[in-house]
This record gives C-alpha cells, structure tokens and sequence, in this order.
C-alpha cells in the first residue's frame, strides 16, 4: 500500500565544494536570466536496491566527491546569488559551496506515493533550499533503495543546464569522459546596439513593481494549487497528436497535449467570458543556434509565449484548431523574439519584469504553463550503480498559476510521466474527464513492486483506472 505518512530523518549535513579552489569573482546574469523571479526547482530520482549494490555509506561518497569534481567546472552553483548596487541578482562565484544532506526515511521505493508528491516529496526527499544556488539530499529509504533530491536556483540555471550538470555529475562519478562542459560567456547574450523588439513584448511582461503584493493568505473556500503525477502511454500520446493534426499539418506531442489539456479545462468552465491563458515555455537555444552557439551555454534561455481565448471561444473549437494556436503561439518564439527580448529587457533596467502568464487575473478561469523535460536525460544518470527506476521534476512554485511538466518515463519507451501542478478542480477535472489519458502514477506502472500479490492487485486497479 502506497503512503505518504513516513518519518524522514537528517543523518548528516556539510557543505560540499569544489575540489579546486577557484579565485573569488562576480558573474553578472544575462537579460534573460533577469526574467526570472527567485523561484526554486527541485529533481529527484530513485534507484531500487540492486543485488550487487554497495554499502550506502560509499554510494554517499561516491556521489560527494563526484559532486566537488564537478562544481570545478560548473562553479556558479558553488556561488549564491547577491544583490548589486542596481538591486539586480548577481552570482558571487566564492565556492561558498552545496548543502549536502544525507538523510533516512522510514518507507520502502514499492510504498512511495509518488501519485502525491506534495505529501511524499515536497520537503522529504528534495530538500529546501535555504542558502546557495544548489542544494542536494541523498535518502536512504528501508528497502535499500535510494533517492537523490536537488533543489536549484532557477535565477542561475533552467532544465537544460541544470540537465547538462546532472550529466556531467554522473559521468564524473563513473570515471568517464565529460560530454559537455559548461560555457558562462554572458556576452554571448548581449543585447544589439541599436536595441529593437516586436511591441507585443509589452504585452507579454509585467513589471514587478506594478503588481499588487500578494495575499497572505487564501479565502476559506478559495481553490489552491496542488500536485500530482500521471503517465501517458505512448499509445494515447499518439492518438492526441493524429487527432490535433490536420490538413497536412502534424503537430508535435508537445503541442497536441497542450492543445488537449487547454481544451479539456475550459471545457470545465461554466462562465463563457472567463480568460484561459496557456503558455509554453521555449528553449531558445534551438532558435538562436543560426548566430550563436548555446548547445553549453549555462544559465536561461527562455522564453513562455502564450495563448489566451475565451471559455466560450475554446469550447467551439474542434481539438486540431486549438492545437493551430498552440503552434502559432511557439512559432511566434523565433530567433528574433529572443534577440528582440534580450534587448527589451536591456532598455528597461533596472526594472524587473515577468512573464504576465504567471499571473492569474480575476477573471481568469485558468491560467497555466506547460514546460516540456523530454529531453531530461533521466536513463544516464546512473552514478555507478545503475540508471534511475523512476525521475521527475518538483516545482511547487505557488500563486494560482499551474504548471506541468512531462518527461520521459523510465518504465516503458515511448510513455510520459506528467508532473501537474494545477488548481485541485483541474486536476479533479481531467481524471474525470480523460481517464484514459491521465492515469495515477503507481509503484506496480513504475516497476517497484516485489510482491507478485502486490502486482496483481496493482494492475487490477490500473486496468479498472
């Protein structure tokens, strides 16, 4: 029986840092990495026991002392991140080091609720940040098996990078060849002289001094956000993108499971004026490969254009029109916005600004922003012992906005594991709804299960999901 109700406990924390020692300097964010509020993402993996697996004890020093190797090359996350005289977040690249906990908790891998990640996750296995950029927990669960937590400076790093030192972490660990070492050449990023932008990047920010301060708290009876995890089967995933496609126009997966999830949202709402906003975040370094090579650039490189159409509107439009806005909306994210961004950003310092899809108006019926980890490199972090059995990202980021983010599942090619943070009438909405689609991450999908009676009865319950 999967449970949530388990006691975590802390057995050791030490800062790690880099193995070398590094001459003290500042290293200034981009205009893109500007855009970002102080917002923490968390990672986490788990690997089962193996047979032959090593004593805990050197699997923890095994990963640390991969860890200080890597902070070598990737040293802004052995920095924090200060103020300058503008007010504007600046790394101190001091090899002030990582919070490196290591800890133990009372459930085994096959009793992981990972179907409720704000119960089982959030503050047990991925760890809050308090200092620093980086922040890693290593757990040992009572099965033997093992889970690994990082929480990352989202100011200082996006998927992408913190992807490539995840990467580089494990391949250190091994005694392997680094693919990829990092480049922090911020004038890669400069903005143009003279500067020029598309004006619809007016609409697209908010300035953070123009906002209202937040509410304490929320009214009693006031939705709020919460989290869980589903998979989709490959299967599903295709008949999503032949049904969005049409007219000679594929779409991709990306795009038709957004156009679903908007669709199926505003199919919930009973008010027709109410706004649905969707926003998709773009890499940008695929745009602006043509004049600048990024593929190792380290830091953000992002850009959320979105959608926004009536409850009314989205109703009437049959999936594959819904799925011709989703593309026209990532189309419009071409190497010119982001050359046009970087220099919009620069004629409006020192103001800070964000992207105003992160911000559910009043008369919104919802407003949420879909990332994609499908190239969240989950099958090679094997530190030695083998690949992860399962991965994902945790990004409780608060206020009324959902976010989502699927990545691949380590269960089966071809599936996604979707992690939804969405307001809890959403996510009711969508199990209701599309069932089909969405289906509760559990331990017998996830191959966690020992017990063959255990599978049985799992698999029953996921045949009758």
């Amino acid at each position: 029986m999967v449970s949530c109700g388990f006691s975590v406990i802390t057995k050791k924390t030490e800062v790690v840092a880099a193995v070398l020692p590094m001459q003290e300097h500042w290293l200034p964010m981009s205009n893109l990495d500007l855009l970002l509020p102080p917002l923490d993402f968390g990672i986490f993996f788990c690997y089962k026991k193996r047979p032959d697996q090593e004593q805990f004890e050197n699997m923890v020093n095994t990963i640390k002392k991969a860890l200080s190797q890597a902070l070598v090359s990737f040293y802004a996350l052995a920095g924090e991140v200060v103020q300058n005289c503008l007010g504007e977040p600046e790394i101190l690249c001091n090899n002030r080091g990582v919070d490196f906990a290591v800890a133990y908790a009372d459930v085994e891998l096959k009793d992981l609720d990972l179907y409720h990640p704000d119960d089982s996750v959030d503050g047990k296995l991925v760890p809050i940040k308090k200092h620093g950029v980086l922040a890693v927990q290593v757990t040992e669960l009572r099965c033997g098996g093992l889970v690994i937590g990082c929480s990352f400076d989202h100011r200082v790093t996006d998927a992408h990078s913190a992807n490539m030192f995840l990467i580089a972490w494990t391949q250190i660990a091994q005694g392997k060849f680094v693919s990829h070492t990092p480049i922090f050449r911020r004038s890669m990023l400069n903005p143009r002289r003279p500067s020029q932008y598309d004006k619809a990047i007016d609409n697209m920010y908010l300035f953070l001094s123009s906002l209202p301060p937040p509410p304490k708290d929320l009214a009693p009876n006031e939705d709020h956000l919460i989290t869980r995890i589903y998979y989709i089967t490959a299967e599903e995933i295709d008949n999503l993108q032949s049904e969005a496609s049409s007219n000679g126009s594929r779409r991709s997966k990306l795009e038709s499971f957004t156009a679903f999830l908007w669709k199926i949202v505003a199919e919930g709402g009973h008010d027709h004026d109410k706004r649905c906003k969707m926003g998709i975040v773009v890499d940008g370094r695929g745009r602006l490969n043509k004049v600048l090579s990024l593929d190792n650039y380290f830091g953000n490189v992002l850009s959320v254009p979105y959608g926004e159409a009536s409850v009314g509107e989205i109703k009437m439009m049959e999936l594959n029109q819904v799925a011709d806005s989703v593309h026209e909306c990532v189309e419009h994210a071409n190497q010119e916005h982001f050359l046009g961004l970087i220099d919009w950003v620069e004629l409006n310092r020192p103001q800070q600004a964000i992207v105003k899809v992160y911000f559910k108006e009043s008369n919104d019926e919802a407003a949420i922003v879909i990332s994609s980890g499908q190239r969240f490199s989950i099958s090679e972090l094997d530190f030695g012992w083998g690949r992860p059995d399962f991965g994902s990202y945790h990004f409780p980021w608060g206020g009324q906005t959902g976010y989502v983010m699927p990545v691949p599942s380590m269960s089966k090619e071809g599936d996604w594991v979707v992690y939804m943070h969405l307001l809890e009438k959403h996510l009711d909405l969508v199990e209701k709804e599309a069932s089909h689609v969405f289906r509760p991450l559990t331990p017998a999908y996830l191959n966690l299960m020992t017990d063959d009676s255990e599978m049985v009865t799992e698999k029953i319950k996921m045949i009758n999901v």
